[in-house]
Formats: structure tokens, sequence, C-alpha cells
């Protein structure tokens, strides 16, 4: 089993995309006809997240989702600070954390009143 996409409902869809293709290094790809505005974003040939703008209505019988955070994992150290940079350089505030016992070092960065993604990597690619 492996994630396959988290989808985001968003008032604010052209600067969501921004920042996933322009700080966090998605891309935007191949999305088929839904009738609805979004976008799907893709990492390593993978659709991983879906953009979808706010006032969509919900599918009947399924309330409105909510996420508090998705998570990219980082795997090179060179890639890690330059991830920094791009947020530094953007001016988009972040908060830095280390998880207990294992040394791995993660960023949050707030894009929304109920949207945060976190980005990770472990201490031995620091």
């Amino acid at each position: 089993m492996h994630l396959d996409h988290v989808t985001l409902v968003t008032d604010d869809i052209e600067a969501m995309r921004r920042f996933f293709v322009d700080i966090a290094g998605l891309h935007v790809g191949p999305r088929p006809p839904f009738g609805v505005d979004g976008y799907w974003l893709y990492l390593d040939g993978r659709a991983v997240l879906h953009l979808i703008r706010s006032g969509t209505p919900a599918r009947p019988g399924r309330p409105t989702p909510r996420i508090d955070h998705c998570a990219f994992r980082v795997d090179d150290s060179q890639a890690w600070h330059a991830l920094i940079d791009r947020l530094r350089a953007a001016s988009i505030p972040f908060q830095n954390a280390e998880v207990p016992l294992t040394g791995e070092r993660q960023i949050f960065v707030a894009l929304a009143p109920a949207v945060s993604v976190e980005f990770v990597i472990s201490a031995a690619h620091r």
C-alpha cells in the first residue's frame, strides 16, 4: 500500500499551484476533464496532489474533506537545503521541528487556515 494522492480544496487555487510548483518542485500534468476547475500536480511521474477550487459541490452523501496536512519526504541534503532557500527567497514563513528519537527534521508551512504542508528528511540524509 502507498499514498496515491491528496486532494486540497482551496479558494486561491493559483497561489496553491504556484507554491507546489515553484517551491515544492511538483509540476502540472495531465488531468481528466472533470467539469470542475483544478490541477493535478505530479512528482516522479505520479499525480500525487489534486487541487480543486472551493465552491465545487461535494458528492452527495460525502462531507467536505478536511486535511490537517500532507507531507513530502526529501531524500537528500542538497534538495533539502534548496527547498529551504526557495522558501526564504519567496518570503514564505515556516517552522522547523525535530522528531523525537528519530532525529528527522521537519518543516511546516501554513498555506491556508486549515491546510499545512510538511517536508521531512531523515537524520541520515541531513
